[in-house]
């Protein structure tokens, strides 16, 4: 399984892939997730300056049969969603490493991706 996800993210353990630019953390949702979903068709994304702690949901997506909720891996700010995603919820099915990408977080405590895993350590989806 980890050999479809790219190596360059960082990854928790509810299907989200994380990019770390400076102190900014990048969410979205792994490809095989979207794979076995198929395809979504809402998206709840978090409000831009929504404070936010680790754990806690940032983003709620409903398929024809299937809803979950994405945790947050960082305490931080929500600085940026992509609205795009919300008029367009396939984006992320078709582009879940790229257009797809979900929220961006300022972080609080750097040192909370310690906690992630890289893509050769992820576990079967």
């Amino acid at each position: 399984m980890s050999k479809d996800l790219p190596t360059n993210l960082l990854y928790n353990n509810d299907y989200s892939w994380v990019k770390i630019e400076d102190d900014v953390a990048i969410l979205g949702i792994i490809k095989p997730a979207c794979d076995k979903i198929e395809e979504f068709v809402f998206v709840k994304l978090p409000e831009k300056g929504q404070k936010i702690k680790r754990g806690e949901v940032y983003a709620s997506l409903e398929a024809i049969k299937w809803s979950g909720h994405l945790s947050s891996p960082f305490t931080g700010e929500i600085i940026e969603v992509n609205e795009d995603i919300f008029d367009e919820p396939s984006i992320i099915n078709e582009d879940p490493y790229g257009k797809g990408w979900i929220a961006k977080i300022k972080l609080a405590n750097k040192e909370e991706k310690d906690d992630l895993v890289s893509a050769e350590e992820v576990k079967e989806v």
